[in-house]
Formats: structure tokens, sequence, C-alpha cells
């Protein structure tokens, strides 16, 4: 519900994934995959599968008319080229800030950040809101090594929607069920409430 019609959207490994299976029909975007897919819809059903089409997660994928397949090298060329509008990313930690922590945690060894801190002219995390110990990941400050520095402008989780402003974190949507209250008792950082504060829509499908 985010995406604007024409913006071309970067999909992020895991849970952002997930986006091109519920796209406004009316806003409909571009989806691009850093393999080089270009143009495609939802997720495959079983018995749908194209074994040369998946997306950046390696899952099976619908091409949309007028999709098209192109080298790997010319996808990152228009991601570095300012092509694509907005990468959906998941994340350890988003700070309020701006900063998002994505690509290693505490007493990983190895890694790289990858192509991540370039993906986009906007960045939308989409994560759980704490770990499963309860550990609150929307934060002052990240304390895992930082993938870019103010880039996140929102972020969504299971308990609510946030813009990241020069204030710090504004709360637009919550769960339902939830109080803003209980949601801050789970955040490390302050949040303002929007006065337009309403219940997040959850697909009948979910």
């Amino acid at each position: 519900m985010e995406f604007q019609e024409g913006w071309v959207v970067n999909l992020g490994v895991g849970m952002p994934t997930l986006c091109s299976n519920y796209v406004d029909p009316v806003n409909t975007p571009t989806f691009q995959a850093e393999n080089g897919v270009i143009g495609y819809g939802p997720q495959a059903m079983e018995g749908e599968e194209d074994l040369y089409l998946v997306n950046a997660g390696a899952e099976y994928v619908i091409m949309m008319p007028g999709g098209s397949i192109v080298h790997h090298a010319d996808s990152f060329g228009l991601i570095r080229g300012g092509y694509v509008d907005v990468t959906v990313l998941g994340s350890y930690e988003v700070a309020e800030n701006g900063d998002f922590a994505n690509w290693k945690t505490a007493g990983s060894k190895g890694g790289a950040i990858g192509g991540a801190m370039d993906l986009a002219k906007r960045v939308f995390i989409a994560m759980e809101h704490t770990t499963k110990d309860g550990t609150p990941r929307v934060l002052k400050r990240c304390s895992l090594p930082v993938t870019a520095v103010g880039v996140v402008s929102l972020l969504a989780t299971n308990l609510g929607l946030f813009e990241i402003t020069p204030d710090g974190f504004l709360l637009k949507e919550i769960a339902p069920g939830y109080t803003p209250e209980e949601v801050q008792a789970v955040t490390e950082a302050e949040f303002t409430v929007s006065s337009g504060l309403k219940e997040m829509p959850l697909s009948d499908e979910e």
C-alpha cells in the first residue's frame, strides 16, 4: 500500500519478498530482483513453477506482462544508476535516526555488507519488532555494525508502521489488539503517536 504507481521496487531476501504477493491493484509497481528479473509478480503456486524464474530469495515467481530478464550486471546498473525507487529490506535493528543493521549479528564471523547500502533512492524495512527472546530491535542507536547511515524512511513490523522523521519514530499504524503503550514497552526508542493513528489493515489470507 506504500508503493506508488510507476515505482521500480527492489525486494530483499526474506520477509520483504512477500510484498509481491500483496499489491494494490490501483498502484502497481514494477518489481526488480538483483538477479535480473524485472516485472515479476506474486510467488508461484504449486504446479505453476518455472524452474528458471526466481526472485532474489530463490523463490519461484510469476512473470507479469511486459516483464523481462536482464544480465546480472545490467540489473546492478539499474540499481546504481538510480532507476530503483525503493528497496524493501529485512534488518536486525533500526535506529531512530534512520540507521539500520542487517548484515552481521553479534559474535558472527566473516560476512560482508554486499550491495544493500546502495540499492535505491528510498529504503523501507520489514522486520519482527523484537528478537525471539523479546529484546527490542527498534532502537535509539544500532548496537550491531551498521549497513547504512540515516537512510530508512519507513519501518514495518508485526506491531506497527513507523515513519522515520527528523524527530525520530512516528507511529502511523498499529497492529490490531495492541495499544501504543504496549508497543512502547517493547521499543527501546521513544516514538511519537500520529494524530491520525489507525489500525493496520491485514489481509484475510495472512
